[in-house]
């Protein structure tokens, strides 16, 4: 959701005890090794990512405080919070709740709970509550004492056992970094500390349970050839209100220079040319749509025959359902082509014959952000998000074409299919007249703008670790060394060490069956002070374990 501002995987399959009990004793060697040794570690894991029943987010499996959560991602924002027993609203009655009553160990009190947050979002959708620490953990990444928004109060829907929100944005987008000066969002703690073996994330979306998210590596079962990811400096913003006189990165926003209907190329014309320079997309995960400037949307659906805005309030256009022509968008590089099922979004219902259809027409808001590209677009890429190395790379996207842009259209039984299969009819009322189009009440540019914004700006804190060393800045992509991992069918965890650093790898399954919103030892669970069989359980796992990587040849002693 827009939020508006005030090491190669070696995967072990392990049976029995072994499957059982060696995936907690690899945690807590991890563990022992780097608090014995003071060993610097980087890693990288992997987690199932699935859509939400409503399709409107995307969800992932979390820890916090030893307590299992569906979390949704949201590149839009930074912070992450979550839905606490304590909150009243109809939107908490029904979803897993984080339990104030269980008095957790790790549980970490802000000035007496009195630091409190109002969290808004582009849909006018909100989240109160107050700020608390906890221990958070991402896949095998754990940060102690991360600072997470307890809520109290929201209108935000959320289904699918989801009970909270992941922003995945820059620290300065935080509402939390504001009340909070040292707080900082979960994945940025991750590399700033240099815990990832590269300062990224990517993601893949897809309509079923098959998507991923990767901590410091790419996912090779999706991106099949790492050196065809376009790379695309991130572009920083200049200061805002009574921020410092310097220009810092603020969303994933990158410059759009082409849009197309069917083959007919359409110049983006920015609402700001003389301040901004270029039209700039932001790159949404929260956001179930596609969203543009009515001088841009207005002339892509006059290339579609049949096209007819039908709501000026929200910028909304029908086509007629057997539409086949391919819409693409161009970042300086090559097409990424979106089919109809792709944009369309599903029958209306007083002309089955017609359907709503993405993009949709937006107001500006004076952020000099045109264009905001969601699922619909994102789950036609596998999306990088790189999080750039202090004075030495800017933040860069990568996008990598799952679709074939060179493929034949579609046909009109593979969109009727796809209609009949996944799309719902869509209440809509369809004027007996055409509408003009809306020409917008221009907005102020709301940014400084005697302070320069340049594209590829590198600065010197806030991105990465400066001890990692750069593959995406200049001309030439280091592609071969770019981390990748692939995911495994369960749960699984490796170590290798090599007296300085430790690398490990997980994969984590967001639909595991994994008890939601237990706290540990509450009906059956195990609690984190195991008894004497599963401590015996553990040695023996970890017995079988330093056999199987000796026999192997996969452990490297110093």
């Amino acid at each position: 959701m827009r939020y508006f501002l005030p090491l190669t995987v070696l995967g072990v399959i392990l049976d029995g005890l072994l499957a059982a009990e060696a995936r907690s004793v690899v945690v807590n060697l991890q563990q022992d090794v780097s608090q014995s040794h003071s060993l610097s570690r980087r890693a990288e894991g992997i987690n199932q990512v699935a859509p939400a029943s409503d399709s409107v987010s995307y969800y992932t499996l979390m820890s916090i405080g030893d307590i299992a959560f569906r979390i949704a991602l949201d590149t839009g924002s930074s912070d992450l919070w979550l839905l606490s027993s304590d909150c009243l609203s109809s939107q908490c009655k029904s979803v897993p709740t984080y339990p104030l009553n269980f008095h957790s160990p790790s549980f970490g009190i802000i000035n007496g709970n009195s630091t409190t947050f109002n969290l808004s979002f582009a849909d006018t959708t909100v989240a109160t509550g107050y700020l608390a620490t906890e221990n958070v953990q991402l896949s095998n990444f754990t940060i102690p004492d991360q600072i997470f928004g307890v809520v109290n109060n929201t209108n935000v829907t959320l289904n699918s056992q989801v009970s909270g929100l992941l922003g995945l944005g820059f620290p300065r987008l935080s509402e939390f970094s504001a009340r909070v000066s040292t707080s900082l969002p979960f994945l940025n703690r991750l590399a700033q500390q240099g815990l990832m073996d590269y300062p990224l994330f990517g993601i893949s979306l897809t309509r079923n349970m098959t998507g991923s998210l990767s901590l410091g590596a790419i996912d090779t079962s999706v991106v099949q050839n790492i050196s065809l990811i376009e790379w695309h400096p991130v572009m920083p913003f200049s200061p805002f209100g009574a921020e410092s006189n310097t220009s810092r990165y603020l969303q994933w926003a990158i410059p759009i220079n082409a849009l197309g209907v069917n083959g007919t190329s359409v110049a983006p014309q920015p609402t700001y040319p003389d301040i901004v320079g270029s039209s700039l997309a932001l790159l949404d995960i929260g956001t179930n749509g596609i969203f543009g400037p009515y001088q841009d949307v207005s002339r892509m659906f006059d290339l579609i025959e049949g096209a007819r805005l039908v709501d000026e309030q929200v910028g909304q256009w029908v086509i007629p359902c057997d539409t086949q022509v391919p819409m693409t968008f161009s970042f300086g590089h090559g097409n990424f082509t979106l089919q109809p099922t792709d944009y369309i979004i599903g029958p209306t219902t007083g002309e089955p014959s017609l359907c709503l259809a993405w993009p949709r027409a937006s107001a500006d808001v004076g952020d000099g952000i045109d264009w905001q590209l969601g699922t619909p677009f994102l789950r036609t890429v596998y999306s990088v998000f790189s999080f750039g190395i202090s004075t030495k790379e800017p933040p860069m996207i990568g996008l990598y074409e799952i679709n074939n842009s060179t493929t034949s259209n579609e046909t009109i039984s593979q969109i009727s299919s796809f209609l009949a299969s996944a799309s719902p009819t869509i209440t809509t009322t369809v004027p007996n007249s055409l509408l003009s189009t809306v020409t917008p009440t221009p907005v102020s540019y709301i940014f400084n703008t005697s302070v320069p914004a340049s594209l590829g700006q590198i600065v010197a804190s806030e991105l990465g670790n400066s001890t990692y060393s750069p593959l995406l800045n200049g001309p030439t992509i280091n592609a071969s060394a770019i981390p990748a991992i692939t995911p495994s069918p369960t749960l699984q965890t490796f170590i290798i060490t090599d007296g300085t650093i430790v690398f490990t790898s997980t994969s984590v399954a967001a639909t595991s069956s994994v008890a939601l919103g237990r706290p540990p030892g509450v009906s059956g669970s195990k609690r984190l002070s195991s008894p004497p069989s599963v401590i015996l359980g553990h040695l023996i796992g970890s017995l079988a374990l330093l056999l199987f990587v000796t026999q192997n040849f996969l452990f490297v002693s110093v």
